[in-house]
């Protein structure tokens, strides 16, 4: 799928109070934009890369917080305080992921473990609802980037005028958020890092399994 908007965040969780954006969203992101068109607990989805298509561009970006990780005085107040972040405008990507059967069948819900006994091909089957959601603009909830008040100005199927920015510098992120819950469904939290992830010709591919910690 496609996915653009006036302002994303790809949070760094080593760059503190004063958050920075990676280049790209992670794999936990590409997989929550799937699962925001079509959500189904006895499905995985497995992010694959990530396609950059507008140039990058970080910008200074200014916001009153008022969330769960002030002071407690502060929250009994009512009180907010300023938040400095550095965002990416202007954003672009095509994001591609496939599609498994969840492999922990025992935490799945009822309804769900009924779905994949009656289905004979569960990724086939997730992936044609998917298609069809994603042509109809549907969704399971609205689709951000990062932070939920970067909702996109566009999600869908490739548009035909959409570009790789192919000439685009090179690029090695020493290490980048993979996931919280790594576990998958109901897991517990448990961070997971990739090391050395590259972006070469605008191109992120995600790193699969043993180089990630």
């Amino acid at each position: 799928m496609e996915i653009a908007g006036d302002t994303a965040m790809w949070t760094r969780p080593d760059t503190g109070d004063n958050p920075v954006s990676y280049p790209a969203p992670t794999y936990s992101a590409v997989k929550a934009i799937f699962e925001s068109v079509m959500w189904g607990p006895a499905i995985e989805i497995i992010p694959l890369k990530v396609e950059i298509c507008a140039p990058i561009q970080f910008h200074n970006y200014y916001t009153n917080y008022g969330g769960p990780l002030r002071k407690n005085e502060n929250i009994k107040k009512g009180n907010c305080y300023q938040l400095s972040a550095t965002v990416l405008i202007d954003v672009c990507y095509r994001l591609y992921a496939e599609v498994v059967p969840y492999k922990i069948k025992d935490k799945l819900p009822q309804a769900a473990k009924n779905w994949d006994k009656a289905t004979t091909s569960p990724g086939h089957a997730y992936q044609e609802m998917f298609t069809r959601r994603l042509k109809r603009g549907q969704c399971f909830s609205v689709p951000y980037l990062g932070w939920r008040e970067f909702t996109p100005s566009y999600f869908g199927e490739f548009r035909d005028d959409t570009q790789i920015m192919s000439d685009m510098e090179a690029t090695v992120i020493p290490s980048m958020l993979r996931q919280v819950f790594s576990e998958g469904y109901q897991s517990e939290v448990a961070y997971q890092y990739d090391t050395d992830v590259e972006i070469t010709g605008g191109v992120l591919m995600y790193l699969k399994g043993d180089r990630s910690c």
